[in-house]
């Protein structure tokens, strides 16, 4: 938890923002931070707003309203490429792999924005690219050794049960070495020993390589359990932000989870 944790300064702030799709209303004047080295979780009800939030961190959403500093610098108008290349990557709800592809030409593809050689030097595998090239094999065995999944490295993801997919899918998105890694419902549709892979997985990506993470989950037990603050969303709407603790007996989330305020 955070006592354990050297946690930093402020790296990321969203304030007042607002996102509508024509008169619809996804994300309504909403304000929190992220502070570095954190494990930051985003909770709420289904329809709360939670994925649209995370669109707009990693530059698939424009809000209408708001301000977003990185570093202390505005983001208007960021996409997911410069979101990307500035250090921001993601894990989706619905994994997003290449299931004809092997575990470790998967995590490969994460490397792309690192690659410094032009495409012709790349075509004929000569110098600098090849130089290049073993030096990203180097870095993404070293993830495939942290996610202990040696064993499947050859393996077409395709293949794979739906956790190891999760873990793969992990490490593509280490693969880009994020400063931030937003994490989409990580624990979704796991059973009970893959969550908890997954949740020391998580927990070692943030101590051992300083990653700061912002997770989506549905799973409150987890959520309580790893991270060092909580913002929660209700149509919309923040209504609630702090320590686990200090977010388990709010009443307004209370209410929310109970449906009394519904």
């Amino acid at each position: 938890m955070a006592e354990d944790r050297k946690i930093g300064e402020v790296i990321l702030s969203l304030e007042n923002i607002s996102l509508a799709f024509g008169g619809i209303k996804a994300l309504t004047d909403i304000s929190f931070d992220v502070r570095e080295h954190e494990i930051r979780a985003i909770i709420g009800p289904n329809g709360a707003g939670k994925s649209s939030m995370l669109n707009v961190l990693n530059g698939v959403y424009h809000p209408q309203q708001g301000e977003i500093l990185f570093r202390g610098k505005h983001r208007k108008g960021m996409n997911t490429y410069d979101a990307a290349k500035n250090g921001i990557a993601r894990t989706f709800q619905n994994i997003a792999l290449f299931k004809g592809m092997t575990v470790l030409d998967n995590i490969m593809t994460g490397r792309n924005l690192k690659i410094k050689s032009n495409f012709l030097l790349q075509a004929l595998y000569w110098g600098p690219a090849q130089k290049e090239e073993i030096a990203h094999r180097v870095k993404v065995e070293e993830i495939i050794d942290f996610l202990e999944i040696q064993h499947i490295r050859k393996t077409p993801v395709g293949r794979l049960p739906y956790g190891l997919q999760k873990r793969v899918e992990l490490g593509r998105a280490l693969a880009a070495e994020p400063q931030i890694l937003l994490l989409d419902e990580p624990m979704a549709g796991m059973n009970v020993e893959e969550k908890q892979d997954m949740c020391r997985f998580i927990l070692d990506v943030n101590d051992q390589f300083g990653t700061t993470i912002v997770l989506i989950e549905h799973d409150m037990g987890v959520v309580m359990d790893i991270s060092d603050r909580v913002v929660v969303l209700d149509y919309g709407k923040k209504i609630g932000d702090g320590t686990p603790d200090e977010v388990r007996s709010n009443q307004n989330v209370i209410n929310a989870y109970l449906g009394v305020a519904h």
